[in-house]
């Protein structure tokens, strides 16, 4: 029983909490409400989790929002933002984050080249800033069970778009795997927990509000 020396967490090739950044992006209730790849709550339960386990685990957060300034659209949906209450968000038109500024600087400021990232639509604000990341030499890796589609077939498409691309398709619980890695990581043990919470701890019923 006797765990391997923790290899170079910012060197090392599987993801750490070292060598990675978690980006978010419009989970927003209008987005939500559009979801017809998987259900909604489900959907709404996975995204928390999931950026649960970014602070957890401490990695830097780019949380972007579209048209809430613009009075067009509303701000992320509310048990989101009961966890990412404390981090700033990049409000912007464009329907790609990575043709926004200031998104872009927050990105390149966390100074990490493995990006776990978020988004809905996955058709679009996924689909398309994580193929621009690819082209500018970073990693991206999509939680497929976060995000979704406004069609089964136009999630599905898109997920084997950016596959085929180069982006690497994981799941929040396997998220949670690689960065805790070993349970002698007794810090975080708690906070991984927390991904098998019970639907009973869970009220989504706020979400759709702005």
């Amino acid at each position: 029983m006797t765990s391997a020396a923790i290899r170079d967490p910012a060197r090392d090739h599987l993801l750490t909490p070292q060598n990675s950044a978690f980006i978010v992006i419009d989970y927003q209730p209008i987005q939500v409400s559009s979801i017809r790849s998987m259900d909604q709550k489900e959907l709404v339960f996975n995204i928390v989790h999931t950026a649960k386990a970014a602070v957890t685990y401490k990695l830097p957060i780019v949380h972007s929002t579209v048209n809430v300034a613009t009075g067009r659209n509303k701000p992320p949906i509310q048990p989101l933002m009961d966890v990412l209450a404390a981090y700033p968000t990049y409000d912007r038109t464009s329907i790609n984050s990575w043709e926004d500024v200031e998104f872009k600087k927050a990105v390149e400021a966390t100074g990490r080249k493995k990006l776990i990232m978020t988004a809905l639509w996955t058709e679009a604000c996924l689909t398309f800033p994580a193929l621009d990341a690819l082209n500018e030499g970073y990693e991206v890796y999509a939680v497929a069970d976060a995000v979704g589609g406004t069609s089964v077939a136009a999630h599905e498409a898109a997920l084997r778009r950016m596959e085929q691309t180069g982006v690497k398709l994981i799941s929040k619980t396997q998220l949670y795997c690689e960065l805790q890695r070993d349970w002698n990581r007794t810090e975080t043990v708690p906070g991984f927990m927390d991904v098998f919470e019970s639907w009973d701890g869970f009220n989504p019923e706020k979400s759709f509000k702005g």
